[in-house]
């Protein structure tokens, strides 16, 4: 297998003791499977893990863009969450990366790789900042701060929900919120088939 445990909530060690995976700091857990290298084979992996939860990218990529990192959330056939990372540069902010996760409200994921102290994000009650299109839906997201563990302000993040379960994007540099400006559109690659044979992958894997 090509893919790694760890902690869906922290970089921690994790072990596992009967089939039962479990983390220094948060105990039993259902793990996060990675990839040790980033390729198209450990990326089909990652997809029969995830078993029909959706995994999404921004569709089509743009043009030097990679696919940097992935994981899935589950075990014994249950995916609780995905994430995706895409990498690449734009004119103002230089290198970019974009991190989509869609999890069960309570797995704690999306809040590691923003970097917020609370499970599921906290939403304020103003008007969405983004949207975005998954297939024929569109999504609104909020934005969800980070002040509290991020005295930097190195990223941008929005959430909302599609389809009963949590959306969550992630933007290193923080100006590169202003990318969603445009109709970004993110699309479940579970069915696109051979076209995923053509897409890039490799670079940088970001910190998260």
């Amino acid at each position: 297998m090509s893919l790694v445990a760890g902690c869906p909530r922290c970089p921690a060690l994790v072990t596992e003791v009967g089939g039962a995976w479990s983390c220094t700091e948060h105990g039993p857990i259902t793990p996060l499977w990675r990839p040790a290298e980033v390729s198209y084979d450990a990326f089909a992996e990652h997809l029969r893990t995830a078993d029909g939860f959706p995994t999404y990218l921004p569709w089509p990529m743009s043009p030097g863009w990679s696919v940097s990192d992935f994981g899935v959330v589950g075990e014994q056939g249950r995916a609780l969450a995905t994430v995706t990372c895409c990498s690449g540069t734009s004119a103002l902010d230089g290198p970019v990366d974009v991190l989509v996760v869609a999890e069960e409200p309570g797995t704690g994921l999306g809040a590691r790789c923003a970097g917020t102290p609370a499970t599921d994000p906290e939403l304020p009650e103003v008007r969405p900042s983004v949207r975005v299109r998954i297939e024929s839906l569109t999504v609104p997201l909020w934005p969800v701060s980070t002040s509290a563990a991020d005295p930097d302000f190195d990223r941008s993040v929005v959430a909302g929900e599609a389809d009963g379960r949590w959306l969550w994007m992630v933007l290193r540099p923080a100006s590169a919120i202003l990318l969603l400006r445009d109709d970004w559109i993110l699309r479940d690659v579970a069915g696109v088939g051979p076209l995923l044979v053509e897409m890039p992958f490799g670079g940088p894997a970001p910190t998260w």
